[in-house]
């Protein structure tokens, strides 16, 4: 109906164009084979599969977010801006300038600080909106990734440590090439004269090219561990987030573990320079990449890591791979597509657009091949404020031992007793806590302040200020921290003193004592990362920062509404 969506037809394919059916032809006509030579399949996959990370990186925004970055938050968004403004000697309260825009490019600018929290939700929401879209339809367009890429962009600019991770660039160089993928306007998964162009093909297949081998020399270049084989004897315990699987891989005789890591660095060293052979070639490297990201999705908890770089690896498989999954009319269509595509004049700048794409790529690929060259090599860099093209790299060096902090808290501390202070402790969501607790399994979905809470136990308190702000938040009796935790002992009411343990972890044996008990880890204490605090000790810290002290009253009003 006309002001209103038109449901497709019986005689319509997926593009939207009449077709023939059986009933209308004499017989029916077998659809011609599929050469290899040919994306438009391909492009639908991809879009989908990006529609499908996105749809993750911003449900993870849309819960976590507020309690990390908006006005309440452990690392508040204003006071990054603010902070960004006397870095760059510009008074606190200037308008946004060009040159602070491009050092951070971020629409939170020009949001005001009341505003934050509901901007942080709508961010979220909008793209959650935008990627769902993709996934159904299998289609988008220019437009659309271009929204989703501005809006995500705005997060990590402003994300600080929350978003300080290499694949956060990555899913930013993903989107900013999949603007070119598809038509400006046309939400078709099959659209007139527009062919998946060959710039951004080849593009994707460098991205996959530039990930693995820099993860690859990376390593070579690291941790000694990965010359002698060795890494994988740690890696299963040590890693951020463990699954369970995790607890029985760690557990393989160590000839296994040589094995994977002898088979790591062919992977990510030897196969990648499959995709610039013929296709038989390429579809090898695109099934052992692909192979490879699912074995590590399986065996730990990467945040969505792997699942993003299996997304390049589907530039390794033309229309002739995808037929299989797709309809005789489709494969029809396909061949008819592929003979129309006139000069006309959307043409001519679309032309001119993938050569302006690839003349940047170019040049911004200067500086990370020379990285990848370099002995002194970084990963997960970006030397343009946009992050179009950066450098990549996983796991250089190996913990060899993990250590985790734990947080407890008490309401019946007193000064020379602590040692017949009942204290309680904080469960996260996925970090190891209580040894009798069984790993999680939420690979792609991410914590944050799990995987932070991990580098925090390398270093300090003094080198992770955002702990010490949690540490306020809980004595404050914020009910924020809920939102970051999976229990809580002081939920209805904030303890009188925290503190914080620095432990060392171990696996149980298989079949151990312990293990027939209920308990997948060991810990053994090492010492006090953060002594015991109270309001009166940690308020003036938190209020030194920049950052808001709220009293019990003003957290919790609920607390203190007269009883009818």
């Amino acid at each position: 109906a006309e002001g209103g969506l038109r449901h497709r037809g019986k005689h319509e394919d997926i593009s939207g164009d009449a077709v023939a059916t059986e009933a209308e032809t004499p017989q029916s006509v077998q659809a011609p084979a599929i050469q290899g030579d040919s994306y438009w399949l391909t492009r639908v996959a991809f879009v989908r599969a990006l529609g499908f990370v996105y749809f993750v990186a911003f449900l993870v925004a849309l819960n976590q977010n507020k309690a990390l970055l908006g006005s309440r938050g452990l690392l508040p968004i204003y006071s990054y801006l603010k902070r960004l403004k006397v870095h760059y000697s510009f008074p606190a309260n200037a308008s946004t300038s060009w040159e602070l825009f491009s050092t951070a490019p971020t629409l939170f600018w020009w949001i005001s600080e009341q505003h934050i929290d509901l901007v942080l939700d709508a961010v979220a929401y909008v793209g959650l909106a935008l990627s769902a879209a993709l996934v159904v339809l299998g289609a988008g367009n220019a437009l659309i990734f271009a929204a989703a890429w501005v809006l995500y962009h705005s997060l990590v600019n402003v994300g600080q440590q929350w978003y300080s991770f290499g694949w956060e660039s990555q899913l930013l160089e993903t989107g900013f090439l999949a603007i070119f993928l598809c038509p400006v306007l046309s939400m078709k998964q099959l659209p007139h004269h527009t062919p998946t162009p060959w710039t951004v093909v080849w593009a994707y297949r460098w991205l996959l090219f530039r990930i693995m081998l820099g993860a690859g020399l990376i390593k070579i270049r690291g941790d000694h561990c990965w010359r002698d084989l060795t890494c994988m004897n740690y890696h299963y315990e040590t890693q951020p987030v463990p699954n369970p699987l995790s607890y029985y891989l760690h557990q393989m005789p160590e000839v296994m573990h040589m094995a994977e890591t002898m088979a790591n660095h062919i992977i990510e060293l030897i196969v990648p320079f499959l995709i610039f052979l013929p296709r038989p070639f390429r579809i090898t490297c695109g099934l052992l990449q692909i192979l490879f990201q699912v074995v590590l999705i399986l065996s730990g908890n990467l945040s969505f890591l792997n699942w993003l770089t299996i997304l390049p690896a589907i530039f390794c498989f033309d229309d002739k791979f995808f037929a299989f999954l797709f309809p005789d009319k489709t494969k029809t269509q396909i061949t008819t597509l592929k003979g129309d595509c006139p000069r006309t004049a959307g043409q001519c700048i679309r032309q001119a657009s993938n050569v302006a794409l690839a003349l940047l790529l170019v040049y911004l690929s200067i500086p990370v091949v020379q990285n990848l060259f370099s002995q002194r090599q970084v990963m997960n860099t970006s030397f343009n404020s946009l992050r179009i093209l950066n450098t990549y790299g996983a796991f250089g060096s190996i913990t060899k031992d993990r250590t985790e902090v734990v947080i407890e808290g008490t309401y019946n501390f007193t000064t020379g007793e602590e040692g017949l202070v009942h204290w309680q402790e904080i469960e996260f969501n996925c970090k190891p806590g209580g040894t009798s607790r069984q790993p999680c399994f939420i690979s792609p979905y991410h914590y944050r302040i799990d995987w932070l809470l991990w580098f925090a136990a390398f270093q300090d308190y003094q080198h992770n200020p955002w702990l010490v702000h949690l540490v306020g938040k809980l004595l404050m009796g914020d009910p924020l921290v809920n939102d970051l935790v999976a229990y809580n002992p002081f939920r209805d009411k904030p303890p009188k003193s925290v503190r914080v343990l620095h432990y060392r972890y171990k696996y149980t044996r298989i079949g151990s004592v312990e293990a027939k008990q209920g308990y997948w880890w060991q810990r053994t204490l090492i010492n006090h990362y953060l002594p015991m605090v109270t309001t009166k000790q940690l308020k003036p810290i938190v209020e030194g920062q920049g950052w808001k002290w709220l009293s019990t009253k003003q957290a919790r009003p609920e607390m203190y509404k007269p009883v009818q």
